[in-house]
């Protein structure tokens, strides 16, 4: 059932906010790197009762990058949750993924991004605020290899970096 994540905030019990899991699925696409591109996400949530909901967010670009897409599906993705959620966010991006699960990000912090090293640095200060309140795990899956969201995302994806062609 696809309602929306407006549910999250009617989890209230004994006047205390209850922790919503939310599970973010996210893709990037561009067309040339850099080209047109845009990213595709769906959010979900189970609620008590066992009802999904969803929400799919996507936006198209003019002129853009895959990694600047692939981040920008899991920043829009957090950026729409209103108060703190436990996150699990899936991706074939190995950029995103690993940046967190490999600690790549925390050396960039360390050194200060070491200017000219790390790019996107306006997107990854982006994510890591987007990122504050929640407790995130970050999940890779294979591209292209069936998974039912994943392929959702890429087409999400793929339509709006089509779309920012057309508007060009």
């Amino acid at each position: 059932m696809q309602t929306g994540l407006r549910e999250i905030l009617r989890l209230r019990e004994g006047g205390m906010w209850k922790v919503s899991k939310v599970t973010i699925f996210s893709d990037g696409s561009s067309k040339g790197n850099p080209g047109p591109g845009g990213y595709g996400t769906i959010l979900q949530y189970t609620d008590k009762e066992g009802t999904l909901h969803e929400m799919e967010l996507t936006e198209g670009f003019k002129e853009t990058t895959n990694n600047r897409m692939e981040l920008m599906g899991v920043i829009a993705g957090l950026e729409a949750l209103n108060r703190p959620c436990d996150v699990t966010v899936v991706s074939d991006s190995k950029y995103v993924i690993s940046a967190f699960n490999e600690h790549w990000i925390d050396g960039w912090l360390k050194t200060g991004w070491k200017k000219g090293t790390v790019k996107n640095i306006d997107l990854w200060e982006r994510l890591l605020k987007a990122k504050e309140p929640h407790n995130v795990t970050f999940t890779w899956i294979k591209g292209h290899a069936g998974h039912p969201e994943n392929e959702r995302c890429d087409r999400l994806a793929v339509k709006s970096a089509e779309e920012a062609v057309l508007q060009a």
